[in-house]
């Protein structure tokens, strides 16, 4: 089968080494333009175009799709399917129109649930204790095609956003090999369309979003940290000093030592309450104690909180925003 793959970041990968180790032909891979990143601004390639010229592939870099039209350079590759996987951009009518057996995306959710850009992250945002994968045939709104198949995953109580998205993009590879087997079986696609009344939507990520709100419930706020660690990142502040929260815990305590720091007026939501050594700084939230484990100050590496803590960075009483 003759297949032009779409995808730019780690995701992508699994799905695209288990295409270059089938019998299936790559005829070409399209993926972001290199971009300047880092502190020496200097262009960046992605992992999609670095796996695929390590495997001698064809590599389109198009910065727009529509002017010119992309879908008259990806004509001559006669693709009986082009498969997406976090490509970045919104493919156009025409080039959805191009292959034989359409586009088929893998997306990170179980649709309808979560459409859109940070379907992972809002997922562990909202305490979710369930997501997964959907192969959707593509059509010409986002994310509302119909559904080929999907399979969930649990979302376990130390999964951040980095560790869902390892065990996602393995089972898309797994579910995109196994509807390609299918489709060369049948000759067709088969799917069924979404509920649009249950549709829920994952925006892209802004950084007011990331910030923490530390005046909500202690489970929502560590789900917060989780759902953002290690990118983009939750962050607070502490005076004009801007910190990332890569990871955080609950306090496990005495009970009577946990009430009565709640119960201490002086501690509002967002202040240290206990400098724990061996941990981190424990911070009050609207109804619990969370401690502060791995954090990044600006310009510094990420540090445990004990570290953070040596470091002279935080003392007894302080407040984060």
């Amino acid at each position: 089968m003759r297949i032009i793959f779409a995808g730019t970041p780690d995701f992508a990968i699994p799905a695209l080494q288990r295409l270059i180790d089938s019998n299936h032909e790559i005829v070409a891979v399209v993926t972001k333009p290199d971009r300047p990143a880092g502190r020496g601004m200097r262009p960046t390639v992605s992992p999609v175009k670095l796996l695929a010229q390590k495997n001698s592939l064809n590599v389109l870099q198009p910065e727009s799709l529509k002017n010119p039209p992309f879908a008259e350079i990806l004509r001559p590759y006669n693709p009986d399917i082009i498969i997406v996987a976090a490509y970045g951009k919104i493919l156009p009518g025409d080039i959805l129109d191009l292959p034989g057996f359409g586009c088929v995306n893998i997306h990170a959710s179980l649709l309808p649930k979560y459409r859109g850009a940070a379907p992972i992250n809002r997922a562990i945002m909202n305490c979710d204790t369930e997501t997964g994968v959907t192969l959707m045939k593509m059509d010409k709104t986002m994310d509302t095609g119909d559904i080929l198949m999907s399979e969930g995953i649990p979302i376990l109580e130390d999964d951040d956003a980095l560790s869902v998205t390892n065990m996602l993009s393995i089972l898309g590879a797994d579910l995109l090999m196994r509807l390609l087997e299918q489709l060369e079986r049948t000759g067709e696609l088969k799917g069924v369309p979404q509920d649009h009344s249950k549709a829920t939507y994952a925006p892209r990520l802004t950084k007011e979003i990331c910030r923490i709100k530390w005046d909500d419930r202690f489970e929502r706020v560590l789900c917060h940290i989780m759902g953002l660690s290690p990118k983009p990142g939750a962050f607070t502040q502490l005076g004009d000093t801007v910190l990332n929260i890569i990871r955080a815990e609950t306090l496990f305590a005495e009970k009577e030592i946990h009430e009565k720091l709640l119960n201490t007026k002086e501690y509002t939501p967002g202040c240290v309450v206990k400098l724990l050594r061996h941990k981190g700084p424990v911070v009050r939230t609207k109804d619990g104690l969370i401690v502060l484990t791995r954090l990044q100050p600006p310009g510094k590496r990420i540090m445990s909180g004990q570290d953070f803590i040596n470091g002279g960075y935080i003392k007894l009483g302080d407040r984060f925003v």
